[in-house]
């Protein structure tokens, strides 16, 4: 018979010790309740497969149990417990060596699924070896750039060549940049210009100013919309880069984890990243290139005919 896996409840709120040991149990699962980090390091002789761990407790708070638990039991995984808001807090223990976190009050689901999932990480034997953010990327060099000063025209017109022209990636081959950096007179990036910021500029301005009355409404309709396209296109045509481009996107380190990337990306709502090396921005990673290294790792490659 399959043993139950084994949990190590550390925190310091009785109730919910107690409640949460109920709920896990009628689920399969087999618990050590600690109320601190004392008790919590002294039931580690009891060989549990998973460590919850509640961050703010009094005396030893939770950072301080999980780097002892790290040194005394390095294979145990540790799910992390934070209050609602304290995301900051919660980060740091992902950098300290957790598995996981969640925030209180948690579904009962959700943390049977990392509790389980926790626990096959532990089973797995190897390193899964996959390519870190910096192979993954488009270099610098092969990115479209252009200055600052430049005008939307002749923005459009780099970024339509960046789908037809040689590349130097298949990656850019396969999906173009949809981006375009956009560079300083000492070729430091300034801003990035996507075709998202040039659809927003071309829309309507009421579209995103006070809603008129309801009597007033109908000269909004698309149906009135009829040549406004081109006629907006028109008007920008002439504007610099500068006064459309958007911020430059946030950076990743070119030896972070793919997953970290995948996490920055949908957490911050980005599309891609600048990857830095030494500080120096060195490439891109665009989600795009994340959804070919999926493909990378669960479509085998064609075999070849000689």
């Amino acid at each position: 018979m399959k043993q139950p896996i084994k949990v190590l409840m550390v925190d310091d709120e009785k109730r919910f010790r107690e409640t949460t040991r109920k709920i896990l149990e009628r689920n399969g699962f087999q618990t050590i309740l600690a109320e601190n980090g004392t008790e919590a390091l002294k039931c580690l002789d009891q060989s549990p497969d998973v460590a919850i761990l509640d961050i703010r407790m009094p005396g030893m708070d939770g950072h301080e149990v999980l780097e002892k638990i790290i040194k005394l039991k390095p294979d145990l995984p540790v799910i992390m417990l934070t209050g609602h808001g304290d995301k900051d807090s919660a980060e740091q223990s992902l950098v300290l060596g957790a598995f996981d976190y969640l925030s209180k009050p948690c579904d009962i689901d959700l943390l049977s699924d990392k509790i389980r999932e926790a626990c096959r990480s532990k089973q797995q034997t190897g390193k899964v070896e996959e390519d870190p953010v910096g192979l993954a990327m488009i270099p610098l060099s092969a990115y479209t750039t252009i200055a600052e000063d430049a005008t939307i025209a002749e923005s459009i017109q780099e970024l339509k060549a960046s789908f037809v022209t040689l590349p130097t990636s298949d990656l850019i081959m396969e999906t173009g940049h949809r981006s375009i950096l956009v560079m300083d007179k000492n070729k430091q990036i300034q801003g990035i210009l996507t075709i998202r910021d040039l659809l927003e500029r071309i829309l309507p301005g009421y579209l995103t100013s006070t809603k008129p009355a309801t009597a007033d409404s109908i000269q909004y309709s698309p149906m009135f919309w009829q040549g406004m396209f081109t006629s907006a296109v028109k008007q920008i045509g002439s504007l610099t880069i500068s006064e459309l481009m958007s911020p430059i996107p946030i950076s990743i380190d070119a030896e972070s984890t793919l997953m970290e990337a995948a996490w920055i990306m949908v957490d911050q709502n980005q599309r891609r990243l600048i990857v830095t090396e030494n500080g120096k921005p060195t490439g891109v990673i665009r989600e795009q290139d994340l959804f070919f290294q999926m493909g990378k790792h669960l479509i085998p490659p064609r075999i070849r005919s000689n």
